[in-house]
């Protein structure tokens, strides 16, 4: 009998602590759906990850145009709720040794999620010295800028790398209270975490968008908005050259949907000109762009209009979608 799929609030996030898990999936939503009840929205999806033997973990995020503090916010929880799983494992009696490691914990992201899971990853292989790091994200700004004013470009820079360094010493902070509150909790020395980001742990994309502000508000005001500077931080362009830049993203898989226009652009970037992942790490399936979300009924899942039929037999469903998304995360964990 599959062990119930029910999630408690930890942090700012969602946690459904499996009894015998194998591994931990984080997991981050598209806009509105990712953001209010995604256990609701991503219900067919979770309870199929939660039955495969994973812990799981609901990321939301804020609507905000600086996505590198939305990104920092959301591997901050991975520090916050990881001592709070070995915590609550013990108090359970459940099994809590996959936490104490931390490439035990993968990340699946839909849709704009998936741009948060590519800037932490990103990020894992910024520089460390302060020269290196300026240097390297003022190149980043220069290749990308779409102004010729060298002050402008520079106040930018500065900018980012503030923010980063930031990040990398609250993160520093964070690393080392985990460590601690884990080592209490088990009565011994742990060292959860080898590296500040994401660094071999597996990701997954589903249907990826690299937005931009046009993709929250209207078009022509977004123009205006991008000119102040007020714009989606980084724009797509500088998402897409940081990804180039820092060449990893070697334990990823993607997963397209053949009627899927929103994240068309995002993943044929991915497949076209990044080239990555191996053509063994992708697949394009049948259905829109919202086919990750699905809602359990009796023996029939709920699609979103988008992706035909409306309703769907669970077996048709999980074999369309959810055995391709573990098949993924089972490889790609052999991968690693």
């Amino acid at each position: 009998m599959n062990p119930k799929l029910k999630f408690q609030p930890v942090s700012h996030s969602w946690v459904a602590l499996h009894p015998q898990p194998k591994g931990v999936i984080q997991f981050i939503g598209g806009a509105f759906f990712g953001t209010f009840a995604p256990m609701f929205f991503y219900r067919y999806l979770l309870q199929y990850l939660f039955n495969n033997g994973y812990t799981i973990i609901l990321l939301p995020f804020n609507f905000t145009f600086n996505h590198y503090v939305e990104a920092g916010f959301l591997i901050k929880e991975q520090y916050e709720i990881t001592p709070e799983l070995v915590r609550m494992a013990k108090l359970a009696n459940y099994d809590y040794q996959v936490y104490l490691k931390d490439t035990n914990f993968s990340w699946v992201g839909h849709s704009i999620g998936c741009k948060y899971i590519a800037l932490l990853e990103g990020f894992t292989a910024l520089p460390q010295d302060h020269k290196e790091l300026e240097q390297f994200i003022r190149n980043l700004v220069l290749e990308t800028s779409k102004t010729s004013d060298p002050a402008k470009n520079e106040r930018k820079s500065q900018r980012i790398v503030t923010d980063i360094e930031t990040l990398i010493h609250e993160l520093r902070q964070e690393q080392n209270k985990a460590n601690k509150l884990s080592s209490y909790y088990v009565g011994e020395e742990k060292y959860i975490f080898s590296n500040l980001f994401i660094k071999g742990q597996t990701s997954v994309l589903l249907a990826p968008v690299n937005s931009g502000t046009d993709s929250a508000i209207p078009k022509f005001l977004a123009k205006i908005i991008d000119k102040l500077g007020w714009g989606v931080n980084p724009s797509p362009d500088e998402t897409y050259a940081l990804i180039k830049a820092t060449n990893l993203f070697n334990l990823l898989g993607l997963v397209q949907f053949k009627s899927d226009k929103i994240a068309q652009k995002t993943a044929d970037w991915f497949v076209n000109i990044f080239h990555k992942p191996p053509v063994d790490f992708q697949n394009t399936l049948a259905g829109g762009h919202l086919k990750p979300l699905g809602c359990k009924v009796g023996n029939y899942v709920i699609n979103f209009p988008d992706s035909l039929p409306i309703i769907e037999s669970t077996q048709r469903r999980s074999s369309q979608f959810e055995f391709y998304v573990g098949k993924l995360l089972q490889a790609l964990d052999q991968k690693r």
